[in-house]
This record gives structure tokens, C-alpha cells and sequence, in this order.
């Protein structure tokens, strides 16, 4: 049976009610079905049109395209250097021993460049991997003289997997005031080291002389 409704005309005349990009485009999926059912193409239906339009003034809101740009390659890097920590971030790994031994695996990988993008020599500081209870993730922590880095999953919830503190030695296990940053955070490590540095007021990477150890 062919059948037609005016529901999304109205729609496409006033989209006020459509304010973010999942309503908008179930709007338009909801179009296109109806012009499927009414026999109609929805390549020229002008209620498709107009939502399609709406949706792309909602994207195009505030956004810099060049930055978003930059993103889409940066998480394309991260992705293909660690594949699994992001899905695992996303869909945990309680209960799933295979997941839990990648988590960690890459985990302390994750550790080890954020590390080395920090400069802290070798001897000076530790990686730890607890993995706690078989229901929780655990932790991957790194432990320097003036950072303290954590790891891990569930609470206190998406984009605050990395809990870090400035410390005082190796054996402050307290440190200061917490703070919170985004898995994503960490596997751009340069970038995250940077922010460590400025946030926590960390001493510069010693250095030395040009041919101190030839």
C-alpha cells in the first residue's frame, strides 16, 4: 500500500526541535523511510533535503575543520599503534582473561613512551601492573620521583581512564591533588608529556654534555 504523511514537512519547515546530530539524523532516516513507503525518491524529496541541510548547519556549528581533521589523524595513529586499548577502554574487560592480558600488555607499553617522551632515566622510576580482581580491569601505573600515572577502567568513568599526581619520591604512594585525562590522552604521549610538565610543574629532563660518554 502507497501512503504519504506530512509529519516530516513539517519538520523540514520548523527543525527548532532537532538540536543535536542523533535527532536530526533519525529525522532523516524517518524521511527517507516514509518516502520509501510512499514511492517517492528521497534524492529529490524536499523535506529529505531540508533536514539533510538542518543536520549539516548543526555539524558545522562550532567546529573548526581543520581541527576536526587533525583528529580523525591523530586517533588514525593511535588506532594502529594500539588497536586493542581503545576498544578495550570501551567495552572493558571484566570477566575476560584474554582481554584483561592485552589490556595490560598494551597498557604498559602505553607506560613505557609516556615515559620516555617524559625523559626519566631508566632505574629512576617504575611500572607497576596490578591486575586486581577478575570483575575489574586492575591498574598500569607509572611510578617517577615527581609523577605518579595510573591506568585503568570503570570509575570514575569514560575519558578519565588516566589518573595522575605529582609525587615526591618513590615511595609517596599519595601525592598531590588528583587529576583526571582520557586514555586518548596517553597514547599521544609527547603531547600528554607536555601537559604533565606544565600541570604539575616537573623538573626539566636532565641533560648532558656532548660527549660525556663517548
Amino acid at each position: 500500500m502507497s501512503y504519504d504523511v506530512a509529519f516530516r514537512h513539517q519538520q523540514a519547515l520548523d527543525p527548532s526541535a532537532l538540536a543535536t546530530i542523533t535527532a536530526a539524523l533519525h529525522a532523516i532516516t524517518t524521511a527517507i523511510d516514509d518516502c520509501r513507503n510512499a514511492g517517492k525518491n528521497a534524492e529529490t524529496d524536499p523535506a529529505v533535503i531540508l533536514l539533510a541541510r538542518h543536520l549539516g548547519t548543526i555539524a558545522g556549528a562550532g567546529s573548526d575543520e581543520s581541527l576536526l581533521r587533525r583528529r580523525c589523524i591523530d586517533t588514525i595513529a593511535e588506532l594502529r599503534r594500539f588497536p586493542a586499548l581503545l576498544t578495550l577502554a570501551v567495552r572493558g574487560v571484566a570477566h575476560d582473561a584474554a582481554a584483561k592480558d592485552r589490556f595490560h600488555a598494551d597498557g604498559r607499553k602505553a607506560m613505557r613512551r609516556l615515559a620516555d617522551a617524559l625523559g626519566l632515566e631508566d632505574g629512576r622510576y617504575r611500572i607497576h601492573s596490578n591486575r586486581s580482581h577478575p570483575s575489574q580491569s586492575g591498574e598500569i601505573t607509572l611510578h617517577g620521583e615527581e609523577v605518579h600515572v595510573q591506568l585503568s577502567l570503570g570509575a570514575p568513568g569514560p575519558d578519565s581512564e588516566v589518573i595522575y599526581r605529582r609525587v615526591d619520591g618513590l615511595h609517596d604512594c599519595i601525592g598531590d591533588v588528583r587529576r583526571f585525562a582520557s586514555i586518548r590522552d596517553l597514547l599521544a604521549p609527547e603531547r600528554f608529556a607536555a601537559r604533565l610538565r606544565r600541570e604539575l610543574r616537573l623538573s626539566a629532563p636532565r641533560t648532558y654534555p656532548v660527549g660525556l660518554f663517548a
